[in-house]
């Protein structure tokens, strides 16, 4: 060979870890810059050499019923098939069984090499699938990378069923890239066709925005970057590059907790809400704000069935809404349970006066929706008042709030989040899975933790509370943004791993985990 190919390429795990997510057009500038000083074939053989190393972690320490079947893959006609015949070389060569289905050969140069390379090293090469794949253990699919720009048809479309089929029923299948048929940018399945869903991700040069939200984390599984030699180090300020949401993005904002510091060191959060019959959604963000760390938390009900106290938390002090003194808050809360009527509108235009750090959720949001006054005031509040307002939408509020169907928003949800933010002047937090965090000053972020556990009722009030404790401890709102949904995701999956979800998890047990992880992550005693 005229190129290098590392003995042991580097394999990185994004897990908790502030990753680069790069478009496609960052990824193809990075490409090109790189082809420019390889050899032929360079990146190619790294890819493939990422892949095969990676099937060969796994086999090693697999049962042995799955590390004595051979690998099969399926490579399509364009590089992402080239890769696939390049990884089945080297397992060939390694002594590991494989097995190669090419439906159509591959066409480009780069992959015309990897087909003479697989062909030399004795892999087999079919041209359809096997009627049984239980003979085989990895299932790698090599059909098509990023630079899919249609639907899946034919034969590649039956394909990627069989290997969703397969990967439904346990089995083991590992996509080169991205998943065949998924959009790397946005998270959705390319034209509305088939994609397949895989249980391992090897991405290549960087990792993707969509594998980590709309369906791509549903698609993707575990996912693995591979680098391949390409530098894509970036600063984490850079304006025009997605980050994977992670501690080192916001760790440094959370205030010390000092011998010396007392109630107010912590701040004073107003949640505001619970018209009749809603009282329960602020108790549950106001109880979530209390367990996160908030000095003090005050309660604002506009409905006439107010509890006077919260038995399981009297530390929370409950009043009247039209009756608490909000120019003495350090950060408010407000929409959960809130209902629409002409008090609930004066409030919200209330708040948005305040020079306090301001949330606005669920029914807030409804009423800045349909309300163009509201609406220049949350725009006003970060001009006036030196600092964003959170949003916190779901897709439904967030299509109310920007004029379009939910369809549309969720077609771009990175799109869609920065026109929200740009509209707004605000952060905006696009709730959902792999939830967008969007700044005004167009920094963005995803959030990888959190699972169908929350898919319950009352999840999001205890995340408005979560991200209103952390603004009235002072953070900066978008890193306030940050690690209220990192923590209210990861309490869901720490939850879910001690088995008590992701089927009849209730909100109201977030909040003690999210302390819990509080605690052990950023203030546990040093030894």
């Amino acid at each position: 060979m005229t190129h290098a190919t590392p003995a042991h390429p580097t394999l990185v795990n994004p897990h908790d870890r502030a990753v680069a997510l790069l478009t496609v057009a960052q990824l193809r500038e990075r490409e090109h810059a790189a082809q420019a000083s390889l050899p032929a074939h360079t990146l190619m053989a790294r890819a493939g050499a990422a892949a095969a190393h990676f099937l060969r972690e796994q086999i090693v320490h697999a049962p042995s019923a799955l590390s004595t079947k051979p690998v099969w893959f399926a490579a399509g006609p364009g590089n992402n098939g080239g890769d696939a015949l390049v990884a089945a070389a080297a397992l060939k060569r390694a002594g590991i069984a494989c097995e190669v289905c090419m439906p159509v050969e591959v066409k480009p140069a780069d992959a015309r090499w990897a087909l003479a390379e697989a062909r030399a090293a004795g892999v087999p090469i079919t041209q359809t699938p096997p009627a049984s794949f239980d003979a085989y253990g990895w299932l790698v699919d090599g059909l098509f990378g990023i630079g899919l720009a249609r639907a899946l048809d034919g034969v590649f479309a039956e394909l990627a069923r069989l290997l969703s089929t397969r990967r439904r029923s346990d089995a083991h299948v590992l996509a080169l890239d991205v998943p065949s048929g998924l959009d790397s940018d946005t998270g959705n399945v390319v034209g509305g066709g088939p994609a397949v869903r895989a249980s391992h991700t090897l991405t290549f040069i960087g990792a993707k925005p969509g594998l980590y939200t709309g369906v791509g984390r549903d698609y993707a599984g575990a996912v693995s970057v591979a680098p391949i030699g390409i530098d894509t180090a970036v600063s984490l300020d850079s304006a025009e590059i997605a980050w994977l949401n992670a501690p080192a993005l916001f760790a440094p904002f959370l205030p010390a907790r000092d011998f010396a510091t007392h109630k107010g060191s912590f701040g004073t959060l107003a949640v505001i809400g619970g018209d009749t019959g809603m009282c329960g959604a602020p108790i549950l963000a106001a109880r979530a704000a209390l367990l996160s760390g908030a000095g003090k938390v005050n309660v604002g009900f506009l409905g006439s069935d107010a509890p006077p106290y919260d038995a399981p938390h009297p530390e929370l002090m409950l009043h009247d809404a039209a009756k608490l003194p909000l120019d003495a808050m350090d950060a408010v809360a407000a929409g959960c349970g809130m209902g629409s009527s002409a008090s609930a509108r004066q409030l919200v235009e209330r708040i948005l006066r305040l020079d306090a750090a301001v949330l606005l959720d669920a029914d807030a949001l409804n009423l800045v929706a349909r309300d163009a006054a509201l609406a220049a005031h949350v725009s006003e509040h970060a001009r006036t008042r030196r600092a964003p307002c959170v949003l916190t939408p779901h897709p439904l509020e967030a299509a109310r709030l920007l004029g379009v169907d939910t369809a549309e928003l969720q077609r771009d949800r990175l799109a869609s989040a920065r026109a929200l933010a740009s509209r707004f002047e605000a952060v905006v937090v696009l709730k959902g899975s792999g939830t967008v965090i969007a700044a005004p000053d167009a920094r963005l972020a995803i959030n990888p933790t959190g699972n169908a556990a929350l898919a319950t009722g009352g999840t999001g009030d205890v995340l408005g509370g979560i991200i209103g404790a952390l603004l009235a401890q002072r953070l900066p709102p978008f890193e306030a943004a940050l690690a209220g949904v990192y923590l209210h995701g990861l309490a869901a999956d720490t939850l879910v791993a001690q088995g008590d979800g992701p089927a009849g998890l209730a909100a109201g047990e977030l909040a003690p985990m999210v302390r819990r992880l509080m605690n052990r992550l950023f203030y546990a005693p040093k030894p």
